[in-house]
């Protein structure tokens, strides 16, 4: 899969149907979000996911892609998300992917860390 594709799998991720993220979402995924319970397991992911309202954009920058070995891409990024109701986001992002065949990607480790705020 090429940089381009990349990016735009995982913008499907923030921005597509609930369907189009269990597609993409593997069984055996393991996700780390910064909301309870933080740690999401394949399908359990999905459900949580359903509950949440989409995300109407996302951009992302300081966008990196590794490739450890065939049908094997790890990416980081930084993501800044916005709802329609104006409802902002921002995290520091890594995903995983895996081959399972022709075209057929799933993600298979996804982790969102939120910026630290400084105290005052």
């Amino acid at each position: 899969m090429d940089d381009e594709r990349i990016w735009k799998f995982e913008a499907q991720l923030w921005t597509g149907s609930t369907e189009t993220y269990a597609e993409l979402i593997d069984d055996e995924a393991i996700l780390v979000v910064p909301s309870p319970p933080f740690i999401h397991i394949g399908r359990q992911a999905v459900e949580a996911m359903a509950q949440t309202p989409r995300w109407s954009a996302v951009e992302f920058s300081e966008k990196h892609v590794a490739r450890p070995e065939e049908g094997l891409i790890v990416i980081g990024y930084k993501a800044k998300a916005v709802r329609s109701d104006g409802d902002d986001y921002e995290a520091n992002c890594s995903s995983t992917l895996r081959r399972l065949g022709h075209e057929q990607w799933r993600v298979v480790q996804h982790q969102q860390t939120p910026p630290l705020i400084a105290s005052a």
